[in-house]
């Protein structure tokens, strides 16, 4: 069984729902799967992790600082162990969504590798949001496997 690990950063509760069903895609797909924000996860939990997902609201264009802090915290511990370590994203926002560029850019500062089209979620997520966030997390479950 993988582990998927699901960081993200929320402020109104719509980046933890959708974390939440990243996170229930990646269990019905098998996996074993930690969700922590952003302030809880540290390099430790991206080294043990198979894959990850990345999670942020869209804070004027840009992840949250919670998803910020985590990377800035986990580069240069984890920079040469997670080359190719397979990771999905997603950002929830009110209207504009761009922050899902600043997420994609420094996952490639990690060299991670994308595992499927990031989720864009406007507000809280919907039935069909549900549906792409869970197919996002059982798309990192069969990565994480191998």
């Amino acid at each position: 069984m993988g582990k998927v690990l699901v960081v993200y950063c929320s402020m109104s509760g719509n980046t933890k729902a959708a974390a939440e069903a990243v996170a229930a895609g990646a269990r019905d797909a098998g996996a074993e799967v930690a969700v922590k924000t952003g302030f809880e996860a540290g390099p430790e939990d991206l080294l043990a992790c198979d894959a990850v997902a990345l999670g942020s609201y869209d804070a004027f264009s840009y992840m949250g600082g919670g998803l910020k802090d985590f990377l800035d915290r986990a580069f240069y511990p984890t920079k040469e162990e997670v080359t190719d370590k397979p990771y999905g994203a997603f950002v929830t926002h009110g209207g504009g969504g761009r922050a899902i560029g600043s997420v994609e850019s420094v996952a490639g500062s990690f060299k991670l590798r994308k595992m499927a089209d990031s989720v864009l979620v406007k507000g809280s997520p919907d039935e069909a949001a549900s549906a792409q966030l869970r197919a996002l997390g059982a798309a990192l479950a069969e990565a994480a496997e191998g």
